[in-house]
C-alpha cells in the first residue's frame, strides 16, 4: 500500500518524533493514505514557515505483514471510541501503546468540533452529530521504531 508524508523536507528515513504538543494519536511519524491530504499538509507548513518549497515523501507500507505482527488499532470513523482516543492523547494521558494507529484526522474544521467537546461546549451526542457531516481524511501514525521497519521509501515530489 502506498502512503504519503507531507513536509518541508524529504524524509527518506522516518523517525519517531516526540513533539512539544499532544496530537490526535500521540507522538510518532504521521502519514496518510491520501496524497491530497499530504499535499494540503505540505501547503499548510509552507504557509506557516513562509517558504515556497515542500515535499511529499512516498512509501510502500506492508500493511498485511504489519497487521499480522504488530499491535495496531484502527478507527474506521469518527465515533465515540475515536473521540475518546483523540481526547486522551491530546491531554497527554493515553495509557495504551500501539505500534500503529489508523483513523480519521482532525483537520481544522474537525479540530474545532473536538475542541468544543474538550472544553464542554458540545456534549458527546452533539459532537458526534457534527463530526458526521465533516469530510474526514485518514492518518496512519507509526508510533514505535519497530513499526517504521514496515515502510520502504519509494520517492518524493516537490510541492
Amino acid at each position: 500500500m502506498k502512503i504519503y508524508h507531507g513536509s518541508l523536507v524529504v524524509v527518506e528515513k522516518p523517525e519517531i518524533r516526540v513533539g512539544d504538543r499532544y496530537l490526535d494519536f500521540g507522538y510518532g511519524f504521521y502519514t496518510t493514505m491520501n496524497e491530497e491530504q499530504a499535499i494540503k499538509w505540505t501547503e499548510k507548513q509552507k504557509n506557516r514557515k513562509g517558504t515556497s518549497i515542500g515535499y511529499v515523501s512516498m512509501y510502500d507500507f506492508d500493511m498485511e505483514k504489519a497487521e499480522s505482527e504488530l499491535k495496531i488499532i484502527r478507527f474506521d470513523k469518527a465515533d465515540k471510541e475515536w473521540l475518546d482516543f483523540v481526547y486522551v492523547n491530546r491531554k497527554g494521558q493515553c495509557q495504551e501503546t500501539y505500534d500503529i494507529v489508523i483513523g480519521p484526522v482532525a483537520d481544522d474544521s474537525v479540530y474545532e468540533v473536538v475542541r468544543f467537546y474538550e472544553i464542554g461546549v458540545y456534549d458527546l451526542e452533539e459532537t458526534l452529530k457534527r463530526l458526521k457531516v465533516e469530510k474526514l481524511y485518514n492518518q496512519v501514525l507509526f508510533h514505535t521504531e519497530k513499526s517504521l521497519s514496515y515502510l520502504k521509501f519509494i520517492g518524493t515530489e516537490e510541492k
